[in-house]
């Protein structure tokens, strides 16, 4: 049988997109629209038509300097550690404009497993400052970013978790109940915050916020943490809205809501 050439698949394109991503991935630390012009020998013009395209799409990120790199809906197809990479680097403005106003530890973490692995930490500049490290990883029910990763998941996703979770016990607030958690899980997605109070560690509290990506799926959480004695119940209110108002801001620079 013979077969017909299709003539609507845009070749040339589909060669420059690619030559786009393989450049990107040599190159890390991202490149200016100048330098891909120059190292592609595409137009510049055309170098910005592409670029701005696939931005949109979530398939490129640009940072505060303008530099393009590898964005999520792309990396997560390939190395989980491009990937947090990619987060960590887009929301290191965000969590050190978020450090600087709460004069707390901010962290950043993602879903990992039955767990959340924090890929970064910007530790307060207080003497008395909640400690946490880069690839620590925590249980999710105890944990302000555990429960708001955990709660915008899907729904079918977040109850194959729950299922296979164990709730043990770390301080007397704690929640050890699955139908406690749950409704725990409602009250902060109504609110748009997770607050961990004293659930992880006796004299600790935590709030945080989901982030999200071009394809409106929560891939991460950041979260302000310090001791009683600074967080405050009279600052809940005020950290909140820092850190939803944060964790908006990188979820935009990641491509949410741009659709």
């Amino acid at each position: 049988m013979k077969m017909r050439q299709s003539t609507s698949a845009p070749v040339g394109v589909l060669t420059k997109v690619l030559a786009i991503f393989e450049l990107l991935e040599r190159n890390p630390d991202g490149l200016q629209l100048r330098h891909i012009a120059e190292l592609t020998k595409f137009n510049k013009s055309t170098s910005y038509r592409l670029l701005v395209h696939l931005e949109g799409a979530g398939y490129l990120v640009r940072d505060s300097q303008g530099a393009y790199f590898l964005g999520p809906r792309l990396v997560k197809l390939g190395s989980g550690i491009t990937y947090q990479s990619t987060i960590r680097r887009i929301g290191r403005p965000t969590l050190e404009e978020l450090r600087r106003v709460t004069e707390e530890t901010v962290n950043l973490a993602v879903l990992d497993g039955p767990s959340i692995l924090y890929i970064d930490v910007l530790e307060s500049p207080h003497l008395f400052r909640m400690v946490s490290e880069i690839g620590m990883r925590r249980a999710l029910h105890c944990t302000g970013l555990g429960k708001a990763i955990l709660a915008w998941q899907p729904s079918e996703v977040r109850e194959q978790i729950l299922r296979g979770m164990q709730l043990e016990r770390f301080t007397e607030h704690t929640i050890v109940r699955k139908s406690d958690l749950t409704a725990e899980l409602g009250r902060i997605q109504r609110r748009g915050y997770a607050l961990d109070n004293e659930e992880a560690q006796r004299g600790a509290r935590c709030l945080a916020a989901p982030i999200f990506d071009s394809q409106r799926a929560v891939i991460a959480g950041i979260s302000v943490s310090g001791p009683l004695t600074r967080m405050t119940r009279k600052r809940i209110a005020e950290i909140a809205k820092a850190i939803k108002e944060s964790a908006a801001e990188i979820s935009r620079n990641l491509g949410h809501a741009r659709n």
